[in-house]
């Protein structure tokens, strides 16, 4: 035992002496391609690193004149181009890189892929719609499948981008989405027949889609089947009660055009009391103000307050209030409070995207900022800012 220990410990400055002739080795090693490469590659490096990029892409450009076998620096530039959105001097990158003889078939997919996201960017959507369809049998056929259904969703092409969901992993709710836009497309046409058949097939796609539901019922509204279309629109209630607001003027017309007026009032009156929203009370307090009169809608807005005090609630108040005033100086006084009130509501009566921030007064499906489905919660940005 003992010699087996002195044998190990005599070993030992034999392993250093290897280790510190393999360190040698590879220092040597890297000062030799350090000294390979220009001195215009590190003047970018350093560029960069300092947040300066224009001046780093000038030094790549002459690195790559000096070297243009430097093809990794060729795909950082392309990529640094397109980031700043000098698309055109991308493009030509990568063409150069994809005319190189003799370039290796796996950079040669790399640079088509990266060609593919400069039309992309460009905007060029049938070119790089060419390019991304000659990488379905390559390694890059992922990515360039999720681009292509990017393409058909910026043309509006719904029905290629539902083919091309089906290839890709994607959230059912997109693809209840393109039926919906389908079916858009079709009542536009007056072809609610076809309307419908892409109706029932969002909701095979995604039961809980709320938008299908407004659609169904919007088409039966328009043929007069007002009891279908409030079945269609109290759906709503157990798909996600928190887009009662979007179908609430729909189900009040539909229940005063069937003669249930009062009772669609009530309805919306119970939808307000178990899902507060400010939708929705604007909605109950303008109709109980129209069928019932102010003292009706101001008791209406006053427990609403109480129960969740928003600046919105505060405005209707205010309103009421100022209908029912009788002595002309208290009409003056309460309309300059509700002005300053109303000024700050109308700064925050916006929808915002849960994605990317995007703010918009007017609800949408999808969000023109980023491009996500349903990505806009159908509350207004005081909902989420000031209520307790």
């Amino acid at each position: 035992m003992e010699f087996e220990n002195w044998w190990l410990l005599g070993l030992l400055p034999l392993f250093f002496a290897f280790g510190w002739m393999a360190a040698r080795i590879d220092i040597r090693q890297i000062v030799s391609e350090s000294r390979a490469l220009p001195r215009s590659y590190f003047t970018g490096l350093n560029f960069l690193l300092n947040e300066q990029p224009d001046k780093a892409i000038e030094a790549f450009i002459e690195v790559v004149k000096v070297d243009p076998e430097t093809i990794e620096l060729h795909f950082a530039l392309g990529s640094l181009f397109r980031r700043r959105g000098e698309y055109d001097r991308a493009i030509r990158m990568h063409q150069n890189l994809l005319e190189r003889p003799g370039l290796p078939e796996e950079q040669k997919v790399i640079a088509l892929a990266e060609l593919g996201q400069d039309y992309l960017k460009a905007g060029i959507l049938d070119r790089a719609e060419e390019v991304f369809k000659k990488l379905e049998q390559s390694p890059q056929a992922p990515a360039a499948r999720k681009h292509l259904l990017d393409i058909y969703e910026q043309e509006k092409d719904w029905t290629r981008a539902i083919e091309m969901t089906r290839q890709v992993e994607s959230d059912p709710r997109a693809l209840a989405q393109y039926y919906c836009e389908l079916a858009s497309s079709e009542a536009a046409q007056s072809r609610p027949d076809a309307a419908r058949r892409h109706l029932e097939r969002a909701l095979e796609e995604n039961r809980k889609c709320v938008r299908a539901s407004l659609q169904l019922g919007d088409l039966e509204m328009n043929e007069k089947n007002y009891e279908k279309a409030i079945e269609h629109w109290k759906r709503i209630e157990s798909q996600d009660p928190a887009y009662l607001a979007l179908a609430a003027q729909r189900l009040l017309e539909a229940h005063r055009d069937a003669g249930r007026g009062e009772e669609g009032l009530r309805l919306l009156a119970d939808y307000l009391e178990r899902y507060p929203s400010l939708d929705l009370l604007d909605t109950v307090f303008r109709q109980t103000l129209e069928a019932k009169g102010h003292e009706e809608a101001y008791k209406l807005v006053r427990d609403e307050l109480r129960r969740n005090p928003t600046l919105l609630g505060l405005d209707r108040l205010l309103e009421a209030q100022i209908i029912a005033a009788a002595a002309p100086d208290r009409r003056r006084d309460l309309e300059l409070v509700r002005n300053l009130v109303h000024g700050h509501t109308m700064r925050l009566a916006r929808y915002r995207c849960e994605s990317c921030g995007f703010k918009a007064r007017q609800f949408h499906w999808r969000c023109p900022g980023c491009g996500g489905w349903e990505t806009y919660p159908p509350r207004r940005t005081e909902e989420f800012d000031l209520a307790p």
